[in-house]
């Protein structure tokens, strides 16, 4: 499974990778581009990665919070290119027979992702164009 689109992200087909008939709970997590950031205006987002190395490091959070939260199931897309205020950027689906380990492994992916995976994103505003830490974006 590929982790990095180029594409708008499908929900539905991204629950239906994780959700088994033995399922309870889903959360769900999408990081939605807005328009702003640090108290300045934001048009749109370009998100960029070291797509080799990022793939590899979803899978490697994905397998880590999996192990912490069995039986969880976790499926990631994060989006690439432009993203324009409103467009999904990123999107998790994690599904268990019970609410907290879901809860648990969707919150604990994403602040992985965040931490860990190198993709960046230069924000365009009407001052022009900034590229933002990957450590700091949310």
């Amino acid at each position: 499974m590929s982790y990095l689109t180029d594409e708008a992200i499908d929900y539905g087909n991204l629950i239906s990778t994780v959700m088994r008939e033995s399922d309870g709970a889903l959360a769900f997590f999408a990081g939605v581009v807005r328009d702003h950031h640090d108290g300045h205006s934001v048009q749109s987002i370009f998100y960029d990665a070291y797509r080799e190395m990022a793939e590899k490091e979803i899978e490697a959070v994905v397998q880590e919070v999996r192990r912490r939260y069995r039986p969880v199931s976790i499926a990631v897309v994060h989006r690439l290119g432009l993203l324009r205020v409103g467009e999904t950027s990123i999107a998790i689906a994690c599904a268990s027979p019970h609410r907290a380990e879901a809860f648990a492994a969707c919150r604990e992916v994403i602040d992985e992702i965040k931490n860990r995976v190198p993709i960046w994103k230069k924000e365009k505003s009407p001052q022009g164009e900034e590229w933002v830490g990957w450590q700091k974006s949310v």
